[in-house]
């Protein structure tokens, strides 16, 4: 066989081969940069819907007035902010058949309180000629609430304060836990030692147990409009909880979302604590082709890609820090 039949050989063995992994390569990029692209908005979203929360029109419900947690989230606020922004940054601020497409791949907001917790998810309910609907709507407010075996019922909040009901006595009393303590014959109000860890674990486990009921729901009212995705809710690690918890603070989702061949899966927790932090931004540095962050302060040059809340989060996503350098002045 001659040299030029080996090439030709070669050419049509290899060159469809080529081709195809070329297009499975691009093909990956792009539902990469799909995949960044809604994340980011959805974190974006939620930094700034939770930025908003401690927004209030009357001076009494500021913190301070007994507590630095003490804050009436103004969910409305908040959920109004979180999808303007979502919407802005996806590019269909004034498309309103995509807005209502994503919907259908948002199964639940949750708004935590000082005192309880919000779920803003799909409900149903009658239109005017009798058909059955199903829109989103605001869950009312469910308290953190925890029964022992005694039959002794405690409401938590977000700091030191207790609603307490005593089984024996049927009687029940408001105030700090550690003023409680002295005088109450609720074992876990005389026990300081395993308060706090009791109070964030029925929090956590409370709202886990109702988003996951919500979301379970979802599936239903997705089928019917034909989305054939599993909802589910994501396994939330305990270190994001407990970033999240100690203040109030807002969470979302977005599931089901077809992406390439796959799936976008993902969530955000931002918290409404009124402290200024640095943001995190994240990119590639265009000279090296290395991931870094930087903070909100020292920006040099990288071609953001993700924001974060924590240098930690940032760091888990596969980003190195940069530290901030100046030039010297002349």
């Amino acid at each position: 066989m001659k040299i030029t039949d080996f090439s030709i050989f070669f050419v049509i063995l290899f060159v469809p081969v080529f081709l195809i992994c070329g297009f499975q390569i691009r093909d990956q990029q792009t539902v990469q940069e799909l995949e960044r692209k809604y994340v980011t908005a959805l974190r974006t979203a939620v930094q700034d819907g939770s930025s908003v929360l401690n927004t209030n029109e009357k001076q009494e419900w500021e913190a301070g007035y007994g507590s630095v947690k003490f804050f009436r989230a103004d969910k409305e606020l908040a959920l109004a902010a979180f999808y303007k922004s979502l919407y802005i940054n996806l590019g269909i601020e004034e498309d309103l058949p995509a807005q209502k497409l994503l919907d259908l791949y948002i199964p639940a907001i949750a708004v935590v309180d000082y005192d309880g917790y919000y779920i803003y998810a799909d409900e149903e309910y009658s239109g005017s000629d009798g058909e059955t609907l199903v829109r989103h709507v605001w869950s009312p407010k469910k308290p953190y609430a925890y029964t022992d075996e005694r039959g002794n019922l405690i409401r938590f909040t977000l700091d030191n304060t207790v609603d307490v009901y005593d089984a024996e006595t049927g009687g029940w009393t408001h105030g700090l836990q550690r003023e409680l303590q002295p005088y109450s014959n609720v074992p876990l109000i005389a026990r300081s030692d395993v308060f706090e860890q009791v109070k964030r674990t029925t929090i956590v486990q409370t709202i886990e147990s109702d988003l996951a009921n919500v979301i379970n729901r979802h599936n239903e009212y997705a089928a019917k409009n034909g989305v054939a995705y599993d909802f589910m809710l994501p396994l939330i690690p305990g270190d994001e909880w407990n970033n999240s918890i100690p203040d109030i603070g807002i969470m979302a989702f977005i599931q089901g979302m077809p992406v390439g061949s796959g799936y976008l899966n993902n969530y955000a927790l931002g918290g409404g604590r009124l402290v200024v932090n640095d943001s995190i931004f994240a990119g590639t540095d265009p000279a090296t082709g290395i991931r870094y962050f930087e903070r909100g302060d020292c920006r040099q040059g990288l071609n953001i890609e993700e924001t974060f809340s924590s240098a930690k989060e940032a760091a888990k996503h596969g980003y190195f820090e940069r530290g901030c350098f100046h030039k010297d002045l002349p």
